[in-house]
């Protein structure tokens, strides 16, 4: 047995990823085709038995996610010079609004090509709908876009120990930062020798401390990730890998091709012409990364994951990777902007609605605007559709009704569009810590 467990290590550690989720795949897929027990039975099996075991892995890596972000920016804040910081962040700020766009305009073009939900009857799709979710959703979704611009600017500065606890990212971020700040000006203006001085290096040795011991947490999480990553697969295309027919297919094609056309042709080319870094590389260099981003369907639950892969592969300098990745898992989504444009396109066939030049103008803006809020949350791209569409002029119901449809494939479509979330947050801190010379 210690043999097998011995041989089992050795294996690389992506190669034991993409087995699982190969395996977790293929019996998800075989469970729902073969129908060995009514499907009420497999349902049942699938989220009391299964399901558990991948859960446990999303909330291993969120238990340490938040203390990674709140220790890992204090210390990357406090070793930067207050202007070289500032400058970072606005080119990051850049780079991710711009990458953004192009995501929206790359969904948009994917979307007008393939042109969802053109020539299918409207009574095939409303067959679809869940009345109930539909009813459900009016009222959670009215709810999160009515959020005004004074609710999102009070809930960033909170009491730091609350957002610690309710994992508020966009507060501990801030509190985190200012707090970094605040030690670098300290130990700018402290003499030398000073109490002040003395406390300030105790301080940042304790950060440190605490990053190496959360780091060791996660190398510890990651050897449990196989089989967390195959219960999850298991889960999901045993519940909703028949989402992707019928109906479905153009709209699941138009995104995945959407996400890889970002990922591959989009990013590869930022890499050669910004950087000249081979994309093949890079895109080897943050695989488990990517991988991970891909199974837990949460760019949060995979940051500690990206933190490792900018730091150790990418070898970008620790102080920019602490700062710019927790930045992009809460504002960068370009994979929630190539989604949403298609189920925007679908519902102006489904309601018979033309979109011309300056309406398709909106949707790409008001798709960037609503990605900023997804959170790096599992499923987060579900509510965003409210605010989309009701650009578009739709009722409340008409907008319950698409998200129902949404919501029978986002499980699939939300692995692919995580993993380009993961994979743009690498990319943006990347190029920019090149241009900045922080890369070793």
């Amino acid at each position: 047995m210690k043999q097998i467990f011995l041989t089992y290590c050795r294996i690389p550690l992506v190669t034991r990823l993409l087995l699982a989720f190969v395996l977790g795949t293929l019996l998800g897929l075989l469970s729902w085709s073969l129908n060995f027990v009514p499907p009420e039975t497999s349902r049942l099996f699938l989220t009391t038995w299964v399901r558990p075991f991948g859960d446990i892995f999303i909330h291993m890596l969120k238990m340490v996610v938040i203390p990674i972000v709140f220790f890992s920016l204090i210390q990357g804040a406090s070793q930067m010079p207050v202007a070289g910081l500032g400058r970072v962040g606005l080119r990051l700020l850049l780079l991710y609004i711009s990458t953004s766009f192009l995501a929206a305009i790359v969904g948009v073009g994917f979307a007008l090509l393939l042109n969802p939900g053109a020539g299918i009857s409207g009574a095939q799709w409303m067959n679809m709908v869940d009345a109930e979710q539909a009813k459900s959703l009016t009222s959670s979704g009215k709810a999160a876009a009515s959020q005004s611009l004074s609710d999102v600017l009070m809930g960033v500065f909170q009491n730091p120990f609350s957002a610690l606890a309710s994992s508020e990212f966009l507060a501990v971020i801030v509190f985190a930062i200012m707090a970094g700040l605040a030690m670098s000006l300290l130990r700018e203006e402290a003499r030398e020798g000073s109490a002040c001085l003395r406390g300030l290096h105790i301080l940042n040795d304790l950060t440190e401390a605490a990053n190496k011991i959360l780091y060791k947490l996660v190398s510890w999480i990651m050897e449990y990730a196989p089989i967390g990553v195959c219960a999850l697969s298991l889960v999901n295309f045993g519940l909703y890998g028949p989402a992707i027919v019928g109906p479905y297919l153009k709209v699941v094609t138009g995104i995945i091709l959407g996400i890889f056309f970002m990922m591959f042709v989009i990013y590869a080319l930022l890499l050669r012409l910004i950087a000249g870094k081979s994309p093949l590389h890079f895109f080897m260099s943050i695989k488990e990364a990517m991988m991970t981003a891909f199974v837990t369907r949460s760019s949060s639950a995979a940051l500690p994951i990206s933190l490792d892969a900018a730091v150790n592969r990418l070898h970008i300098s620790k102080d920019v990777a602490s700062f710019a990745l927790p930045m992009g898992a809460t504002i960068n989504m370009d994979g929630v902007c190539v989604h949403l444009p298609m189920f925007a396109i679908l519902a102006s066939n489904l309601f018979q609605l033309h979109l011309g030049p300056s309406e398709l103008f909106v949707l790409i803006f008001s798709t960037v605007l609503a990605a900023v809020g997804t959170g790096g949350i599992p499923g987060g791209s579900l509510m965003l559709l409210f605010i989309v569409l009701g650009t578009m002029g739709l009722s409340d119901q008409n907008i319950a009704i698409v998200v129902s449809l949404a919501l029978g494939v986002n499980p699939i479509l939300d692995m692919f569009e995580t993993m380009n979330n993961v994979t743009g947050d690498l990319i943006c801190t990347y190029l920019v810590s090149q241009n900045e010379n922080r890369v070793s």
